[in-house]
């Protein structure tokens, strides 16, 4: 294995001992917690050094990125579709992805549910809340309206709804982002809305500057690009 190798190894190694250490902060099992490598501008080689180091969950932000590494890595793998997804692009990952994280919309879902019907199959997806409110960010804010897409969503027979995503402010001090990743919890775990969810349902919060965080307050999926690959783009 070459420097960049070694490099993208002992990053894998250091982000799961950190998620170690807060799951114990916090009185969690570690396997409840799939840390996810975001490999949106990677080269291939880069994700066959992280698969080498043993992630087989990759997110991607992009569907014409996603289509293109697909084919060219191993079959075992679980992609993550976690940016914004656009309803004319659904047909070309639909059946191909483990998870939609990026549902923010009833029309993205409704969409959705049409192709996924077309192919027979189930596709399974997470809410994207805007937390923060943040206007750069897709989803609402709104409890209210994430209640009511929720409620709307889990009436679709060819969508499973697993859970709930959102991504949090941009901030030096990761613990800012603590009441965010609460009231995502709180809202998956409401009174009226557990229902909608399965037993064990995924909570996909936190990414390289605050995971630790995110998992401390119930985190069962961790995005982490930087954290793994580092800033620098290298070349193929």
């Amino acid at each position: 294995m070459d420097e960049r190798g070694n490099m993208i190894k002992e990053n894998i190694y250091s982000v799961k001992t950190k998620i170690v250490e807060a799951c114990k902060r916090s009185g969690r099992n570690p396997e409840e917690v799939t840390l996810i490598s975001v490999s949106k501008t990677k080269p291939l080689e880069m994700l066959k050094e992280a698969y080498a180091a043993g992630s087989r969950d990759f997110g991607e932000n992009k569907v014409q990125e996603l289509c293109d590494k697909i084919p060219e890595m191993p079959e075992d793998i679980r992609w993550h579709m976690i940016g914004h997804l656009q309803t004319n692009k659904i047909k070309y990952i639909i059946g191909k992805t483990a998870l939609i994280h990026s549902v923010d919309t009833l029309h993205l879902a409704e969409a959705i549910e049409k192709e996924a019907a077309k192919r027979k199959l189930v596709a399974d997806i997470l809410i994207e809340v805007n937390v923060a409110g943040e206007d750069s960010k897709l989803g609402t804010s709104d409890i209210e309206a994430n209640k009511e897409l929720i409620r709307s969503i889990s009436a679709f027979p060819h969508l499973h709804l697993c859970g709930l995503m959102t991504i949090a402010p941009y901030t030096d001090d990761a613990e800012t982002n603590r009441p965010y990743f609460r009231s995502l919890r709180e809202l998956l775990y409401s009174e009226d809305m557990r229902r909608y969810f399965p037993d064990k349902p995924v909570l996909s919060m936190g990414m390289s500057g605050d995971y630790e965080i995110a998992v401390e307050e119930g985190a069962t999926h961790v995005r982490v690009g930087t954290g793994i690959f580092g800033e620098r783009n290298y070349s193929i």
